[in-house]
């Protein structure tokens, strides 16, 4: 890629707090997306779009829509084989597996150290695999009802007996 050349790269949130905030193991049911602008290796600016859809997850529209915000790059902690495949098909990069601290996410996927897919079934058969491969930070159980404009239900996302 030339080194004049902006990227930008989206990642699944818990909230609506940009690199302060945490990353969401539910793409689709995230509450917001964080935006990074990303020129030769820096960020150069972020924005928070809110999931229009976090309440009403339809599998398959949140690729589309992330596509039509402009991403390059998908960064979240879980995503079902039917988003990774559409986003591959955009022509996207996707990148699974990561927990905590949105900014360190973002700093590790720069950095090289979080790439690929691991597998999720959060809402899919099997099992979500080991996020810790790729955990640049501590991830917390998060309380989706206490989130303005989303409801959800508490859960640790590591829970591998959850359907």
């Amino acid at each position: 890629m030339n080194a004049d050349t902006t990227r930008t790269i989206a990642i699944a949130a818990e909230d609506d707090r940009g690199l302060d905030g945490e990353v969401s193991h539910h793409f689709g049911r995230c509450l917001a997306y964080v935006l990074a602008e990303v020129k030769a290796g820096q960020v150069v600016s972020t924005r928070v779009r809110m999931n229009p859809h976090c309440e009403a997850h339809v599998p398959g529209q949140m690729p589309t829509f992330i596509r039509d915000l402009g991403a390059d790059v998908i960064l979240a902690g879980g995503m079902g084989p039917r988003a990774v495949q559409m986003f591959q098909q955009f022509g996207m990069e996707v990148a699974t597996g990561a927990v905590g601290n949105i900014g360190r996410v973002l700093d590790a996927y720069l950095a090289g150290q979080l790439k690929g897919i691991v597998p999720c079934s959060h809402d899919h058969p099997g099992s979500c695999g080991d996020h810790s491969a790729h955990e640049p930070s501590v991830h917390h159980p998060v309380d989706h009802r206490a989130m303005p404009g989303c409801t959800g239900e508490v859960h640790d996302p590591r829970d591998t007996n959850r359907r």
